[in-house]
C-alpha cells in the first residue's frame, strides 16, 4: 500500500491576520486575526500531526526522526522545510532573516531563513517590501538610526501568480490583501526591522535593529527566479526556484498525467481547483508528502499545485 501522508494544519493568530484562511480554503481557524496556516511542518512551535492512514496521529517530526526511510534517509537533525500559507489582512512589519551561519552563532544552533513567496491572491493594487535603496552599510545604519523609513524601503507592485527568492539579509514584508504561499528552511527566527510603531496588547512589539544592521546585504540585488516550462495536453510544470535548500515547482493540470516521484520526498500544497491523486480525492487547501520510492503516481482534475522538494 502506497502512502500518501496528508497532513493537519497549525494555524498561528498574528497581529496582521485576517479570516481569509476560513472563507478561501475552508479550514477551520482560531479566529479573525489568523495569519499563518503552517501546512507542512516539523518545527516545534508548530509540528503538524499526519491526518489519517498507518500513522495517523504521529507529528512530522517523530516521523522524522523514527522512519527517516520515507524520506530516503536524508541527513541532518530536523526535516528541513516548512511550507506556510500567509493571510495579511494588514502589513507585516518589515524583517529580515539571516543566514545559517550567523543563526548557528547568534540563535543557539538555530537554521538561518531562506524562503520564497508565490503569490496565491493580493489586492487590484497590491504591493510587498522587498530591499531597500541604500547604497552600503554605513548609508543603511545612518538612514535606519534617523527614521527614514519611507526613503529607504523599497516597495514593488505585486499581482496573482509572481514569484520572489527571499535570500538571507533581504529587507522584506508582506502587505495588506496579500496571501502567499511559502516554502522556507525549517527555521522560525526573524528580526524585526520596522513596524510602524504599532502597538499590542499596548505595548511596541520588539525590535532587532543591530541584528537586522549586522545581517542586511548591501547593496540589495533581486533573485533571478522562474525557470523553463514544459507542457503538454494535460499539464504544465514551471519551475519557480532552485536554490541549495529547495527547489521548488507550479504544476497545472487540466485533465489526466502521470508522474513519477524520484526525490527523497515530495511536498504538495492544492492551492485551487479540485481533482485527485491515485483515485484519493483533492481539494484546495490539502497538503501532503509523496514519500521516497513512491514511484509513479497519477494526477487528474483541474487543479494548481505548488510542489517542493530538497
Amino acid at each position: 500500500m502506497k502512502n500518501i501522508l496528508f497532513l493537519k494544519p497549525v494555524f498561528k493568530t498574528m497581529i496582521w491576520g485576517g479570516n481569509k484562511l476560513a472563507t478561501e480554503y475552508n479550514y477551520s481557524i482560531p479566529g479573525d486575526n489568523t495569519g499563518e496556516c503552517w501546512a507542512i511542518s516539523a518545527h516545534k512551535n508548530g509540528d503538524c500531526e499526519i491526518r489519517d492512514g498507518e500513522y495517523g496521529g504521529k507529528t512530522l517530526s517523530w516521523l522524522w526522526n523514527n522512519h527517516r526511510e520515507l524520506f530516503g534517509n536524508a541527513q541532518g537533525e530536523v526535516f528541513p522545510l516548512l511550507i506556510k500559507i500567509i493571510d495579511a489582512k494588514t502589513d507585516l512589519s518589515i524583517q529580515v532573516h539571516p543566514d545559517d551561519t550567523y543563526a548557528r552563532e547568534q540563535e543557539q544552533g538555530a537554521l538561518g531563513k531562506t524562503e520564497c513567496w508565490y503569490i496565491l491572491d493580493c489586492d487590484e493594487d497590491g504591493e510587498i517590501v522587498i530591499g531597500h535603496n541604500a547604497k552600503d552599510k554605513e548609508q543603511l545604519t545612518q538612514m535606519i538610526r534617523e527614521n527614514r523609513w519611507k526613503e529607504l524601503i523599497r516597495v514593488c507592485p505585486i499581482k496573482k501568480g509572481d514569484f520572489f527568492q527571499i535570500e538571507p539579509g533581504t529587507v522584506h514584508a508582506i502587505k495588506k490583501g496579500t496571501m502567499i504561499l511559502e516554502t522556507q528552511q525549517n527555521s522560525d527566527i526573524t528580526y524585526r526591522l520596522y513596524d510602524y510603531d504599532r502597538l499590542d496588547n499596548g505595548k511596541p512589539r520588539e525590535l532587532h535593529i543591530d541584528k537586522s544592521i549586522d545581517v542586511i546585504n548591501c547593496p540589495h540585488i533581486d533573485q533571478e527566479v522562474r525557470g523553463k516550462t514544459t507542457s503538454s495536453t494535460d499539464s504544465d510544470i514551471e519551475e519557480l526556484i532552485k536554490c541549495s535548500f529547495y527547489s521548488v515547482d507550479r504544476i497545472r493540470i487540466h485533465g489526466e498525467q502521470e508522474f513519477t516521484q524520484e526525490y527523497k520526498f515530495l511536498n504538495v500544497s492544492v492551492t485551487s481547483g479540485s481533482g485527485e491523486i491515485d483515485n484519493v480525492q483533492l481539494h484546495k487547501g490539502d497538503h501532503f508528502i509523496l514519500p521516497y520510492g513512491y514511484g509513479s503516481y497519477y494526477l487528474k482534475g483541474e487543479m494548481e499545485l505548488i510542489v517542493s522538494h530538497i
